[in-house]
């Protein structure tokens, strides 16, 4: 066999499993198509009931972003007020501490007075009353010694006299 006969066979034997691989290529196509129509008839009916549900899905969606908007506004309204309020209430009770604050000096200062008038009072009775007094008390036990002196009118006895004596000395 010379060269060109074997290489024809060989080409031959090439185009054959060629031919062989289209029929098979072929015949895989015709099952892609198959399946592919029995899928299609089985979609079909279906088909109107997802765009229905599409639809309605739109609509829902629709509503629930209306009402997210809504809300979204309502919420910030809320915290607007709310902030609102917070200043006032923190405005109310700076005002309070500082009205505490001042209370609370000129009772301090009130309680100070209070209490150096009553040290001048207390010194004043002491200088303008006890002193008087501790004066008198002194006249007074004095003027009892004198007169208890006077009405002993007898001569003391001379035991007392020398017991008396013997104390100072």
């Amino acid at each position: 066999m010379d060269n060109q006969t074997v290489l024809l066979i060989l080409i031959a034997i090439f185009v054959a499993i060629s031919a062989a691989a289209m029929v098979f290529q072929a015949a895989m196509l015709f099952a892609t198509y198959k399946t592919s129509r029995e899928m299609r008839d089985r979609v079909l009916p279906l088909i109107p009931k997802i765009e229905a549900l599409l639809d309605s899905s739109r609509s829902a969606l629709e509503e629930a972003r209306t009402k997210i908007v809504e809300i979204s506004t309502k919420t910030e309204q809320i915290l607007d007020m709310a902030k609102q309020q917070m200043t006032t209430i923190e405005e109310l009770l700076d005002d309070a501490s500082e009205r505490t604050r001042r209370q609370l000096a000129r009772a301090e200062v009130v309680v100070e007075d209070v209490l150096e008038r009553t040290q001048q009072t207390v010194q004043l009775v002491h200088k303008g009353i006890l002193t008087p007094i501790r004066g008198l008390n002194g006249v007074a036990a004095g003027v009892a010694a004198a007169v208890r002196f006077l009405l002993r009118g007898t001569r003391p006895d001379p035991d007392q006299v020398t017991a008396d004596e013997e104390m100072f000395i």
